[in-house]
């Protein structure tokens, strides 16, 4: 919005070019979001704290959380949508389908989550909207999505899975890229909503994996930087840095409230709308295998869980003490924020070798 005003005014004033630089707007991004959380974090603590909007807690989960966690608000996610929202909204170029695109994604699943919040507070359970139609909804919004987005989309390679480290390998997917796609952003959804389950654990990755596709997407929608990196130009691409750039702001933002002691959880509001929105950056960027490489920890924790359930169901026991894997730990005797200290290395780490596809090709 502002972006598009400012360029009305380039002729006059030629020092507004500088607007025109994906990279000045992808900082400009950050710090609008980093500022707007910080701001509304403390007067949006204290109006969830009045109202009650409490997270309820897991009874099956680790004993302590019912005495350390309970009482804690939750739907911290709003604060997060605000800033990305509102900083995308002025920063970036909303003629662009794929910023659009990633909008549609995070104020979606973001509304999704903050029913299933909503339902959590009313019923006063760690329930909220049943895993089936969650998963439905979730479903129908991202195909939805995808349908327009495709539409709307007509380079050749777009339905292509390119695999990193190597040059020319890639697998048409044809009318598959579709369900491919819905399966990439759901289930980027879910795992990044399972793994906030400690204070700051799900965050720290978020802002790593936003921060490695800021600079893929920049790449990839730079036809010299691509060229160079030998991988898929995506005219248009570039302008995505500028979302995550939002991410990344807004989610240190939230972490300066989110950290150890948390004084507030994102609930399903934050997790469910920043992780179907890495993965609709992931398939825009047709980086999906980079994602699962760079967002390792959400897929580990992802995994944890499906094998725990059908270990269960068919023998009867389970392989992990409790599931996702960050509680596992827990029932060993490991602090929380050893967990979360140690699995955001792991993230680094990951963040890192995923940086490095780009190269080793």
């Amino acid at each position: 919005m502002l972006y598009e005003f400012l360029l009305i005014y380039v002729e006059t004033f030629t020092f507004l070019n500088v607007f025109k630089y994906i990279t000045f707007r992808t900082g400009l991004a950050f710090f609008t979001s980093l500022f707007i959380a910080l701001l509304i974090g403390g007067p949006f603590i204290k109006l969830f704290s009045n109202k009650k909007i409490f997270n309820p807690i897991r009874e099956d989960g680790p004993s302590d959380h019912i005495v350390k966690k309970i009482g804690t608000p939750t739907m911290g996610g709003i604060i997060i949508l605000i800033g990305i929202i509102f900083s995308v909204i002025l920063w970036a170029d909303l003629s662009n389908i794929y910023i659009l695109f990633c909008l549609y994604i995070v104020s979606s699943f973001g509304l999704l989550g903050a029913f299933d919040d909503y339902k959590k507070i009313r019923d006063t359970s760690s329930k909220g909207i049943s895993s089936r139609l969650k998963i439905l909804i979730q479903l129908f919004l991202a195909v939805f999505g995808l349908i327009v987005l495709t539409y709307f989309v007509k380079y050749d390679e777009f339905n292509n899975l390119y695999f990193p480290f190597f040059k020319n390998l890639f697998l048409n997917l044809s009318w598959f890229f579709v369900p491919f796609s819905v399966f990439v952003i759901v289930g980027s959804s879910n795992a990044v909503n399972l793994t906030d389950g400690l204070d700051g654990l799900a965050t720290v990755p978020v802002i790593l994996v936003a921060g490695c596709f800021a600079f893929i997407s920049y790449v990839t929608g730079n036809i010299v930087f691509s060229n160079y990196l030998q991988i898929l130009y995506i005219e248009g691409a570039g302008e995505i840095s500028i979302f995550c750039g939002s991410i990344i702001g807004a989610c240190l933002g939230f972490l300066w409230f989110n950290a150890p002691p948390a004084k507030i959880f994102m609930g399903d509001t934050g997790s469910l709308s920043l992780g179907g929105s890495l993965g609709a950056v992931g398939i825009i960027t047709k980086h999906e295998i980079v994602l699962a490489i760079t967002g390792g920890l959400f897929v580990l924790e992802a995994l944890s869980v499906m094998v725990q359930v059908i270990s269960f169901k068919l023998t009867g026991k389970r392989i992990f003490k409790m599931a996702p894997i960050h509680h596992h730990f827990e029932k060993k005797g490991w602090p929380e924020s050893t967990v979360v200290i140690r699995f955001w290395i792991i993230s680094i780490i990951l963040a890192m070798i995923g940086l490095a596809t780009l190269k080793l090709r």
